[in-house]
Formats: structure tokens, C-alpha cells, sequence
């Protein structure tokens, strides 16, 4: 499978398994083996279901040199990259080594962003990573088309992982840069219709880790053009989308983490500021939803 190919598939943003506070990446093999073997095509290491911003540098150059080991060259691995520029770069370096296949570069969460600063950061990640191709991960589009257009015209740079709710801004900024970016929904399953509607293909998921089965459906009935049989699929799922989206997204992962426990497959909790556990009555609302779907 080649690299465009996989980023025109289901980016599957793997949780982040902990032991006793420690990251545990042994604890992924099932979910790796599972989501491989349903047809996932691009796994995703440190990504925002990955709790990247919870992570310290070295625990993030773990999980990328050792999910590495795990998927043992079976799919291509797209490693999350960002936060303050050393640590990017290290993360590149280390990301590299282990043989990924390209880089999400995260959105700086710095509070005093420039564009144009974000095309040398981008030039720096790929100076360190010795040239791997790059995915930017854009979770505001107020930059503009053309600040947009700038980014993607980096050398290096194959893709944009769209995840901001404007679909119309999508097709302005596809318009106006090189036909060879790959534009990818950034927003999971829910999102995807909306978002290849205007030419995205593919979507990011964190369902994956839970019912790989279903995500594989959804992307194959949208390849299709089968937009009645994704959106009757997405509503089999949408009750987990709508627990992970509760308090300001703070259960995002928490419903993925929670989802794992009820199928045997622990990976620990989440780490603050995540909240965690779910409350009550989400866990009563996450417990039918599993068994609606006989996914416990």
C-alpha cells in the first residue's frame, strides 16, 4: 500500500496504554492485531486519542519506537509530531528511526502562532526526520486560505488532516493548492460524509480501537459514493461520538479507554486533564451502547 493510499484510508489514532502511571505499549498488541485485521489502513502513534499532550517526550519516543514494533511492517505507521520545537524535533528524529512512515505535525498550541512561523517549524521537523513526508494536523482554519496554501506549499508536506467543522473552507483551501495534497477528515466517522462531499477522502478514527469492523464498513460504503449506507452506519455509532464530545471533549478518550475496559482490554486511565472515569451515567449510556452492538 502506498503512503497516499493510506492517508486516503482510515487513520486509526491508537490510546495510549498505561501501567501503574507508566506508559505500557506491550498492552496494544490485541488492539493493533484486531484493527490490522478488519482492514485499518494507517495506524496513528501519539495523536490526540494517543493523550500526546499528556505525554512527556521521552514517553512519546517510546510509544513511537515501540508501536513500531508491534505493527512489525504491516501497515504504514504515521507518528505524531509537535509542542515546543526541540521536542519536535526530537520526536522527528526518534519517529524516523523507528521506521514511520510520515509525520502528523500537530497544530502549535503556542498562544502566539505566526503562519509564517509555522512554515519554519515545518522545515525544521523535516530537516530532522531526514525527509519523511508530512501531514499537517490544522485544528483552526483562521489562518486563512492563504496562510493554508503556504503551509502545504512546504516541501515535504502530502497531506492535511482537516479538523475544524467548515467544510466549505476545506474546498477553498483544496482549491488553492497543489492537487497532490491529500485532504483527510480530521473529525472521525460523523464527520466524513460532509467532508468527502468537498473532496476529502478518508477520515481519522478512534473508534478503531474499540469495533475496527465498523469503521471499515463506513469507509468502504463512502469509497463507494454510498452515502446512505455511511450515514446509516455512522448512526450505529453516533452514541459513542456523543459521550466522547461531553464536557468540552474531555471524555473523548476517556469513552475510548472505558470502552477498552469493558472488552477486556484495559489500558489504564486517562491522565488529567482528561476527566476521568465517566460519570455514572455515562458509563450506563457507553454499557448499552456496547451491548446494543455485541461489542462485550
Amino acid at each position: 500500500m502506498t503512503l497516499n493510499e493510506a492517508l486516503t484510508g482510515i487513520s486509526g489514532i491508537l490510546v495510549t496504554p498505561y501501567d501503574d502511571g507508566r506508559v505500557a505499549p506491550a498492552r496494544l498488541a490485541p488492539i493493533i492485531d484486531r484493527a490490522l485485521g478488519a482492514g485499518m489502513h494507517m495506524p496513528v502513534v501519539n495523536g490526540n486519542t494517543g493523550e500526546f499532550y499528556a505525554l512527556t517526550t521521552d514517553e512519546a519516543c517510546t510509544m513511537v519506537t515501540e508501536v513500531a514494533n508491534l505493527i512489525e511492517g504491516r501497515a504504514p505507521l504515521l507518528a505524531g509530531v509537535g509542542r515546543a520545537l526541540p521536542d519536535a524535533v526530537r520526536l522527528a528524529r526518534a519517529s524516523a528511526e523507528a521506521g514511520a512512515a510520515a509525520l502528523m505535525v500537530h497544530q502549535p498550541p503556542d498562544p502566539f502562532v505566526a503562519p509564517r512561523g509555522v512554515v519554519d517549524y515545518l522545515k525544521a521537523v523535516s530537516e530532522a526526520s531526514g525527509g519523511l513526508p508530512m501531514m499537517i494536523y490544522l485544528r483552526n482554519d483562521t489562518i486563512g486560505t492563504k496562510a493554508i496554501a503556504d503551509l502545504c506549499a512546504v516541501p515535504g508536506v502530502r497531506g492535511v488532516k482537516w479538523a475544524t467543522p467548515n467544510p466549505q473552507k476545506l474546498a477553498e483551501a483544496r482549491a488553492a493548492c497543489d492537487p497532490q495534497i491529500v485532504w483527510v477528515g480530521g473529525l472521525a466517522e460523523v464527520w466524513a460524509p460532509t467532508f468527502y462531499a468537498v473532496g476529502a477522502r478518508g477520515f481519522t478514527s478512534g473508534l478503531i480501537n474499540v469495533w475496527p469492523e465498523h469503521s471499515v464498513a463506513i469507509h468502504t460504503a463512502l469509497e463507494q459514493g454510498d452515502y446512505a449506507a455511511a450515514n446509516a452506519l455512522i448512526e450505529r455509532m453516533r452514541v459513542f461520538e456523543d459521550i466522547r464530545a461531553q464536557e468540552m471533549n474531555g471524555t473523548n478518550v476517556t469513552g475510548v479507554k472505558a470502552a477498552l475496559i469493558a472488552q477486556g482490554l484495559d489500558c489504564g486511565p486517562t491522565r488529567p486533564p482528561s476527566a476521568w472515569p465517566l460519570t455514572p451515567a455515562q458509563q450506563a449510556e457507553l454499557d448499552r451502547f456496547m451491548a446494543d452492538n455485541n461489542l462485550i
